[in-house]
């Protein structure tokens, strides 16, 4: 870096009156975390540009932070599809008092954060959004605890009573109740609160148009900034070229005199900042390796193994102990030190090029992984014992279901294996799965990537749904609507909801749809995507609606299930009712659950096979 390139620094630095904010200019070495590129409007570092309630400080390699009601949150996401920012308090030493009384001290430092008082975004153009308060009134303390000598401390005793009370936002939020749902209640209720401060919590803007800066800045056609200076900070348009207004004589000396010190103080600062990046990029941290650090804070994750410790029990990740194949690793069958057998997913870490965006949609859907399984718990689903993360590579422990894949069943190498009562009664596990994710969690989860081939057979029988790499949390922003989140289409061809991949539009119906296409493969042994049949019948659902709506569903159905014809045709109706085209006419998972229930009842009455499986 140059002197001259230093003045050009400078000079995007100095007051107003002498410089303004230019066209964008070119991306930095080093970004704002989480902002992969310089940050847009109405995000900026720079004083006097962007929106006055969206000025970030940044530090590199820590997370930008932005002050909101004279309280400092660092920003963990940005969602670049919406209008929303994933916040946790940002912190900073000696934030709990040790005068306070012994039984009163924060048990966590982040509650320490609050000095007293809720966070509350009002008067900011932020507002909390409703996941995280349904999240905060999921909680549920236990039997009132001995709080005496509290009066000092009124806001901790207030949040062991009602967590709702964290954020002052959340005061008139109505969490949505099911029914079948019921919170287990937590002795270590400020523990959690401060783990899920850690791990972040949604808030949301609006692009008003009532918003002088949201609204001048559709007009401009150069870089939106407001008048630092002016106590108002009203909107001002700067040109693509930035135009220095005429100064006299003494500024011009006097700018000249600062612009020369500043110089000499600018080289200095760089060439320790030299020295200070050499070593850090020494030490630099894999950003996988630092996002689940982070959240290994809040107790909420599953065990941590080590490398060596799953690399012993594979037998050094021995091929004859390979039991699949995925897109982006391979499992293997491993058997811990207290004698127990695992499966361990190893996603593998290449550093070529040509494997950058494939590693990127690779440690993401590790981390979603990890952060969704470890708070499920249903019997249909696999569970998650623990993870690796290491620079060798990334590593995730199921439970080993022994009996392979329904696919393998169906039209596998174990195919002819599976009885119409038995495939009924993997259709109704699934399904039971399916209610649990959608109707028993707060917020729901959407799978995204329900298959033949994500489902495990257990050697009873009994089925367990996996895989929940590409699984989105069901948070609804108010810009969505109808129930629904924009997000892009993300699947397994065969099984991807059309009105999910035209619209952009994501919500539970998503996977009702896929699950239909699991009902058409239980009905006809067919896999669901097959090239070797005619070009307009690839698809098993266009190949098995036409049929359907003739009447002539049986030239499709397994010969292994002669026999079965009314349970056979009950379900078909199901799974035609399933894939309909709009997500309105689709049941949702409770009603396939139940109606799967009734078909699976009635089988077992009329003496068609064994029901408890």
């Amino acid at each position: 870096m140059t002197v001259i390139h230093l003045a050009a620094v400078l000079l995007r630095l100095l007051p107003l009156s002498l410089a303004f904010c230019s066209a964008p200019a070119p991306a930095p070495e080093t970004v704002c975390p989480p902002f992969t590129s310089p940050p847009p409007f109405p995000f900026s570092a720079s004083p006097g540009c962007g929106h006055p309630s969206f000025q970030i400080q940044c530090s590199p390699p820590s997370p930008a932070v932005i002050s909101v009601n004279d309280l400092s949150f660092s920003i963990l996401r940005v969602d670049p599809n919406s209008t929303s920012l994933t916040l946790s308090p940002a912190l900073t030493q000696g934030a709990v008092s040790e005068s306070a009384p012994p039984k009163c001290r924060p048990s966590a430092e982040t509650l320490a954060f609050l000095d007293g008082s809720p966070i509350s975004f009002s008067g900011s153009p932020f507002r909390v959004s409703d996941s995280a308060c349904s999240r905060l009134s999921a909680l549920r303390p236990c039997p009132r605890r001995n709080l005496t000598n509290c009066t000092s401390c009124s806001l901790e005793c207030d949040l062991i009573e009602n967590p709702l009370h964290l954020i002052a936002d959340c005061g008139e939020f109505s969490a949505r109740r099911r029914e079948d749902y019921r919170p287990e209640c937590r002795t270590d209720v400020l523990g959690v609160l401060d783990g899920m401060l850690r791990i972040g919590f949604e808030v949301e803007w609006d692009e008003d148009r009532r918003d002088p800066y949201f609204s001048g800045c559709r007009s401009c056609d150069g870089s939106c900034g407001y008048n630092s200076s002016d106590s108002r900070k009203q909107f001002i348009c700067f040109p693509a070229r930035s135009r220095i207004r005429r100064v006299g004589p003494i500024n011009v000396a006097v700018f000249s005199i600062s612009f020369l010190l500043l110089c000499i103080l600018l080289t200095a600062i760089f060439l320790v900042v030299v020295v200070f990046r050499s070593r850090i990029k020494a030490t630099d941290e894999d950003p996988t390796i630092a996002f689940l650090r982070r959240h290994r804070a809040s107790s909420l994750l599953p065990p941590l193994f080590t490398y060596e410790e799953l690399d012993s029990s594979t037998n050094h990740f021995d091929p004859r102990r390979k039991i699949g194949d995925g897109g982006f690793g391979s499992v293997y069958l491993a058997q811990l030190p207290d004698g127990s057998s695992v499966a361990v997913k190893y996603l593998h870490r290449n550093s070529s090029a040509a494997e950058t965006a494939r590693k990127k949609f690779s440690d993401n859907s590790f981390c979603n992984e990890i952060l969704i399984l470890s708070s499920l718990r249903h019997p249909n689903l696999v569970k998650l014992h623990g993870y690796c993360c290491d620079p060798r590579g990334l590593l995730l422990v199921y439970d080993y279901v022994p009996n392979g894949t329904l696919a393998d069943h169906i039209h596998g190498h174990r195919k002819g294996s599976l009885r119409w009562p038995t495939r009924l009664d993997i259709a109704f596990q699934t399904a039971a799965a399916l209610e649990y994710l959608h109707f028993s969690v707060v917020p729901s989860v959407v799978h995204r990537d329900i298959t033949s081939s994500n489902i495990f057979v257990g050697k009873d029988m009994a089925v367990k749904l996996g895989d929940f790499g590409l699984s989105r949390l069901l948070v609804f922003p108010e810009a969505a609507g109808g129930g629904s989140i924009r997000t892009g289409p993300q699947g397994t061809p065969g099984y991807l909801d059309p009105d999910y991949h035209q619209s952009f539009m994501l919500n539970e119906k998503s996977d009702i749809y896929s699950f239909g296409v699991v009902l058409f493969e239980l009905i006809t042994g067919l896999k669901a995507v097959d090239r070797s049949r005619e070009k307009r019948e690839v698809g098993l659902v266009d190949m098995a609606v036409p049929r359907i709506q003739m009447g002539l569903l049986h030239q499709l159905v397994d010969r292994e299930l002669a026999g079965d014809g009314e349970e056979v045709n009950a379900v078909a109706e199901l799974a035609f009712r399933c894939v309909a085209a709009c997500k309105d006419d689709r049941p949702d998972a409770r009603e396939v659950a139940a109606e799967l229930g009734r078909i699976r009842g009635s089988c077992c009455r009329g003496g068609a096979g064994v029901c408890d499986i």
